[in-house]
């Protein structure tokens, strides 16, 4: 009785959660799915009732990453809400069956549609947009088979009023770019693969009795994206061709993203001069062969950048300073930057200069200085090695960005020049990087209380400082400048990876326990820290950084060992935000307490895992599967037998699929053929988020989509 008594006491003085103002119970619904608040919150009280119908709630609706969503719920859902709907994101949602489009049709009042990485053939998206008279923003992919001669005359009318398209093409075709005559945002995804499944070369030759006059008169963003390949090069050729004939007068950001070598041709020179003569720029960013050697960028005239990017780029600080920064314009509009892989970009010169000089720090300070507003910035896959003049480090000079939201560098940017001087060139601390005969070496021990790691050194190290002054900083990448992934995207693994820099050798478990400052911090990549011999700065981000949403560990300490396993499994038990998890490890073994401990990560939704000569316990994979329920991807890239592979992900998929409509699992071996066979069938949102491996920071402009 008296237990009985206390508790309704609690309850009287408790605060009742229908007491909240109208104001209050809207903010809080509005982190509620948009499924949940329709088909089951609305259906507890008649207050809740009246609230989830509200306006504000009901005008966008995110479906994108509502994995437990199907098409039952959508016909629900548009049934209830549908002509309540002017924004609908259904990106992504690669499960629901292609009749799902059907029941959009109910959504008369849509302007934003998103339906990247849904099943939509050219029959349904006609009779789709037939009725979408209101639309003006479209995503949408192109896939084999498309026909645009399958559009009536209602759904082109509807195309004439979109302002704003992107279009992902799996196949050679303008889609419906022809159609679109009033556009202002282009963005064009190229994922065209050079071979069919059975083989046969691809042509970039677009389908015969396709119009190709895209209308551009009105454009003021054109973007591309190119997967590699030549048919994609073959492809945006074509699409560039009229832009080439008459540049918008209205264009203020021109933006292609294309790796490898994509060669100038002279329509796409007439293009650049012709922008050069015409139009200001607020956004740029070009293929590496277009802007090296050129003097491009002294005659392209920019009014108020907010993103550049010279990715992979042979620009030297020189001319970065000279050119783009006018010898130290002032800079404050400019948000975003990415010099990936622009090994000289910090350097005067060029001509005469070794990729693994120095840096001059005077062309850092001009850049820092000039601009001051940058919020996410990429200096990865390039040796930037700060000389010994005090104060002049690059992290020190980075310090000064209190703006900043993302940041990628490279490992050997990040160590102490003292300690690299001081330090001798064969130290006991080092570990082997080869798979030859093991050394004995004697292993540092280093504590796992945090206050006890500052006291030793790292407090005084610029990277802790680095980290210490960035304390709202949301997404970090610390990379090795010679790492590359054992998976990439159209070739077979990758069996043998370079060494790491020099300079990179020092950097461990103190510089990741730095991190651990990063209060905010929802997004950690590090990638060849070839120091790591316990991982014990893993617990402090594990304890310290609770909105830890990404986490990506790749070839960390020894090569031939997974030095730091201990130090993951504790730091994962605190890790109850993690959504995403990817682990790239040679020797890898995936086994029971690996698994026990990621059970912990109650929120995570997609693994990945590849590994060289890794091994896996499938009895552990399928409890870790029953007991985390809202995992949805599972890819495993092991060293096991086909055999052990896929008796696994059938097992996977007939336990789980019924309740995760979403699930999509790939367990294979690493090193078999067939591999490249195997990615293309992975979903575009989970092979570009999570399991190929890349630097994300400033990859595209920001707010480029939604």
């Amino acid at each position: 009785q008296e237990v009985v008594s206390e508790q309704s006491e609690e309850e009287s003085n408790g605060v009742n959660l229908m007491e909240f103002s109208d104001e209050i119970l809207l903010h809080i619904l509005s982190y509620v799915p948009c499924t949940d608040l329709v088909l089951n919150v609305r259906r507890t009280c008649r207050k809740l009732a009246t609230l989830c119908l509200d306006k504000s709630l009901t005008h966008t609706v995110l479906l994108q990453k509502d994995y437990k969503v199907n098409k039952d719920k959508v016909k629900q859902l548009m049934r209830d809400i549908g002509k309540e709907i002017y924004q609908l994101n259904m990106a992504g949602c690669y499960w629901l069956p292609s009749s799902t489009i059907d029941h959009v049709t109910r959504c008369k009042n849509l302007v934003k549609l998103n339906l990247s990485g849904c099943h939509v053939t050219s029959l349904r998206l006609s009779k789709m947009l037939s009725t979408l008279q209101h639309l003006r923003s479209l995503a949408i992919d192109v896939n084999p088979g498309f026909d645009a001669s399958q559009l009536s005359s209602e759904c082109k009318a509807t195309l004439s009023r979109v302002s704003e398209l992107k279009q992902t093409l799996y196949t050679p075709s303008y889609g419906v770019v022809p159609c679109c005559t009033s556009l202002e945002k282009l963005l064009l995804y190229f994922e065209i693969l050079d071979r069919s499944r059975e083989g046969f070369m691809l042509s970039g030759q677009l389908m015969v009795g396709e119009s190709n006059v895209p209308h551009y008169q009105n454009l003021r963003i054109f973007y591309a994206r190119l997967a590699p390949g030549y048919v994609n090069q073959e492809v945006v050729r074509l699409y560039l061709a009229v832009l080439s004939d008459r540049t918008p007068e209205n264009l203020h950001a021109f933006l292609i993203s294309a790796p490898g070598s994509f060669a100038e041709t002279g329509a796409t020179k007439n293009l650049l001069d012709s922008m050069a003569r015409n139009v200001r720029l607020d956004a740029l960013q070009l293929p590496k062969a277009w802007i090296n050697g050129s003097g491009l960028l002294q005659h392209l005239k920019f009014n108020n950048p907010f993103y550049f990017s010279f990715s992979r780029c042979t620009l030297s600080g020189g001319h970065l300073i000279q050119r783009v920064i006018n010898g130290g314009k002032d800079l404050k509009s400019l948000t975003s930057l990415n010099l990936s892989g622009c090994v000289h970009c910090l350097a005067p010169e060029s001509l005469f200069r070794k990729a693994e000089d120095d840096i001059d720090s005077s062309i850092l300070e001009s850049l820092v200085v000039s601009c001051c507003n940058l919020r996410h910035l990429n200096l990865s896959a390039a040796h930037h090695h700060s000389s010994e003049s005090i104060g002049n480090h690059l992290c020190q000079l980075l310090s000064r960005l209190k703006h900043l939201l993302s940041l990628a560098l490279p490992v050997c940017s990040i160590t102490d020049v003292a300690a690299n001087v001081e330090k001798p060139p064969t130290t006991p601390n080092l570990v082997p990087q080869t798979f030859g005969r093991k050394v004995r070496i004697g292993i540092q021990t280093y504590p796992r209380n945090l206050g006890d790691q500052a006291n030793q050194k790292i407090e005084s190290s610029v990277f802790w400082a680095l980290m210490g002054s960035l304390r709202f900083l949301e997404t970090l990448e610390i990379i090795g400048s010679s790492f590359s992934s054992a998976m990439p995207r159209n070739e077979p693994a990758i069996r043998n990876s370079l060494p790491p820099c020099v300079r990179a050798q020092s950097v461990g478990d103190s510089e990741v326990a730095a991190i651990s400052q990063l209060t905010y911090l929802q997004s950690l990549t590090l990638a060849q820290l070839p120091n790591i011999l316990t991982g014990s700065g893993l617990i402090n981000i594990g304890l310290q950084c609770q909105h830890l949403r990404t986490l990506s560990l790749a070839n960390l300490g020894m090569m031939g060992k997974v030095v730091y396993m201990s130090a993951l499994m504790d730091m994962l038990k605190h890790c109850k935000c993690l959504r995403d998890l990817r682990l790239e490890q040679p020797y890898f073994c995936a086994g029971a307490q690996f698994f026990q401990a990621l059970s912990h990560c109650s929120s995570l939704q997609r693994l990945c895992i590849v590994s060289r000569s890794g091994t896996l316990q499938s009895d552990a994979v399928m409890s870790f599967m029953a007991n985390c329920l809202e995992v949805i991807m599972c890819h495993m890239f092991m060293g096991e037998s086909l055999t052990v592979c896929k008796n696994l992900q059938q097992s996977i998929v007939r336990s789980f699929q019924a309740e995760r409509p979403a699930l999509n699992v790939v367990i294979f071996p690493l090193l078999h053929e067939d591999l490249t066979e195997v990615i293309r069938d992975v979903p575009m949102r989970h092979l570009d988020e999570i399991t190929l491996f890349k630097s994300r920071v400033a990859e595209e402009p920001p707010n480029l989509w939604w």
